[in-house]
């Protein structure tokens, strides 16, 4: 997926609407690993404090620091995303990457990408290192990374990916965008179990009237059909016993999966009910990686419905998501 171009010696973003990748690059690759692109060796503590006292880590690279805590994983294109929705300007994709550089070699942050039988990935994936939960702490922000969260999976890694790539569709390309949350904590209550929507939430308000998205990612890895249908029973319960207030939500949220392709929604649906975990209290939606690439997000959803016996996938227009 080329999502810069060079102008002058200089990268300069593309658009979304511009990227014309035929597949996800969140998809699952078969056979795909993760593989280690930081740094080795030690770095202290001195050095660092070195560096910020002579104006090499300044509050830029903070910004940078905060970002990744709070999406856990996140790419360089969305982390110059990010930064230009809190009015930080990066100047260029480059100059990001030097930053991050200068970030890596601190071990401040550590960076990875994706390796399969189609290659090197072409993208890196950025997370904390323990350094920069010092530093974080010592601004007294909340950091809970712990070392074994950079151990993750390729699947739950390219979810969360998806997830941010969604949330910040949804900052840049919707009016009526009101907050976002990473990581919701939402709880079955018959399960008694707490579980994590994959792909965050969004707040939308309009007219002093508010509805909140909740977003699911499915990936198609291991067993995951089976995944799926445990993941809906948890929501099922959810939805079911839900009263206003439960998870934080005034009201029931409305559910997006975020499927990898269009023909994946279907295998994803079809799943859901044949499984019988179908969620009568709510409409469900879907919706793809690639869609929220489009310039608006009014035409990004897809719901089953059933006509003369038979299930068909419709897009759903929903004025809500315009600019």
């Amino acid at each position: 997926m080329q999502t810069t171009f060079t102008r002058g010696g200089i990268k300069i973003m593309v658009e979304d609407s511009q990227i014309k990748a035929q597949i996800s690059p969140f998809a699952i690759r078969e056979g795909e690993i993760k593989t280690f692109d930081g740094k080795d060796g030690y770095v202290s503590m001195n050095q660092i404090v070195h560096k910020i006292d002579i104006g090499h880590i300044n509050e830029i690279h903070f910004a940078i620091l905060e970002l990744v805590n709070e999406f856990e994983f996140i790419t360089s294109r969305q982390l110059y995303q990010m930064l230009e929705i809190k009015g930080i300007d990066p100047k260029s994709q480059d100059k990001l990457n030097n930053k991050l550089d200068q970030l890596i070699k601190s071990k401040i942050l550590t960076r990875y990408y994706f390796t399969s039988d189609e290659g090197k990935g072409i993208y890196r994936i950025y997370c904390l290192e323990k350094m920069g939960k010092y530093l974080l702490n010592s601004k007294e922000i909340e950091c809970k990374w712990q070392p074994s969260d950079n151990t993750k999976t390729v699947p739950m890694i390219k979810k969360r990916l998806a997830g941010n790539q969604t949330l910040i569709a949804y900052l840049r390309k919707v009016k009526a965008f009101d907050n976002y949350v990473v990581k919701p904590a939402i709880t079955a209550k018959i399960a008694g179990k707490v579980f994590k929507a994959s792909g965050g939430s969004v707040k939308l308000t309009k007219n002093q009237r508010s509805i909140q998205f909740v977003f699911e990612v499915i990936r198609r890895e291991n067993e995951w059909q089976k995944k799926v249908v445990e993941k809906m029973q948890l929501y099922k319960e959810f939805y079911e016993n839900f009263v206003p207030g439960d998870s934080g939500f005034s009201n029931m949220p409305q559910l997006i999966l975020i499927c990898e392709d269009e023909k994946h929604m279907a295998e994803t649906f079809k799943e859901i009910v044949t499984k019988g975990v179908e969620i009568p209290q709510i409409k469900l939606y879907f919706t793809t990686d690639l869609r929220q690439n489009k310039e608006t997000l009014e035409e990004t959803l897809v719901e089953f419905k059933l006509v003369d016996g038979k299930y068909k996938m419709e897009n759903i227009e929903l004025k809500l998501l315009g600019m």
